[in-house]
């Protein structure tokens, strides 16, 4: 058997892993999660992102792991850093960071065949009071969502979690981007939406891998790509946060394979 078809797939075509097949996806969680933590301060008024992107290429490389992205479908950086009003997929380069931006970066690594993805936000100088509530309302709707996984609940389930806790908030989640599910491959069923209904979709069963990973923005939700057909951003202009966590269905509720060992997942207050 092909290692990237292990376990058995439902009738939506969900692969459910082994309880095993856990330890792989903590070991790439960890490093993803690692580099997130260890980048930070790189993260800083005047620095570019093609530097910062540099140094998580070296942190890859040093840990002997391999980026999922450099080679995916032309992409040529180990990471995608966005930046205020960029939804996700922004391409890293020759930009100086300004005070008061606010920044996402997503890390994908590969270890011994599994894939560990994670992202999360950072502000160079000082967090403007808009962006600090977007961030914070951003945070706890990714882990309202995981609050929702267990066996039995849906995909819906997790969605509304977090589409009826940003909307209070008068904020918006983006439509046009998703979670996934991953494990020995990149990218694979389900579209984890970020919007739903309860009860709706898929229902939960112990040994499905995938991300969850709200993108939410000030504005409205719509976006659109760029020319250079990777970077989305908002259609409004507005500020667009994103974070995003690889998790796992247990027999009794969720385990988090890239939790941040310094806890410093969120940006100002240290909370993993």
């Amino acid at each position: 058997m092909n290692t990237a078809d292990r376990g058995r797939l439902t009738k939506d075509g969900i692969r459910i892993y082994d309880p095993s097949d856990s330890a792989g996806m903590y070991a790439a969680g960890a490093l993803a999660a690692r580099i997130l933590d260890d980048i930070a301060a790189h993260v800083f008024v005047g620095q570019t992102t093609g530097a910062i992107d540099k140094a998580i290429e070296e942190m890859v490389d040093a840990a002997g792991a391999t980026s999922a992205t450099i080679g995916y479908k032309g992409y040529k950086h180990a990471s995608c850093i966005s930046i205020n009003h960029v939804v996700c997929h922004g391409i890293p380069g020759d930009k100086r960071l300004k005070d008061g931006d606010i920044v996402n970066i997503d890390v994908t690594v590969i270890v011994d065949g599994w894939f560990g993805d994670t992202s999360r936000m950072y502000v160079a100088g000082k967090l403007p009071r808009k962006a600090e509530r977007l961030i914070q309302v951003t945070h706890d709707a990714l882990m309202l969502g995981i609050e929702a996984v267990k066996p039995g609940n849906t995909f819906g389930d997790i969605g509304f979690a977090i589409q009826s806790f940003v909307e209070s908030h008068r904020m918006s989640v983006v439509r046009d981007f998703c979670g996934h599910g991953l494990g020995r491959v990149f990218h694979a069923p389900p579209n984890v939406l970020h919007y739903g209904k309860p009860g709706n979709g898929a229902v939960l069963e112990p040994g499905m891998f995938f991300t969850i990973e709200p993108m939410v923005n000030l504005g409205r939700p719509e976006t659109k790509t760029l020319a250079d057909d990777w970077t989305a951003v908002t259609r409004d202009k507005s500020l667009s946060a994103q974070f995003e966590h690889s998790v796992g269905v247990t027999e009794d509720g969720v385990e988090i394979f890239t939790q941040s060992a310094a806890g410093t997942f969120h940006p100002t207050y240290g909370q993993s």
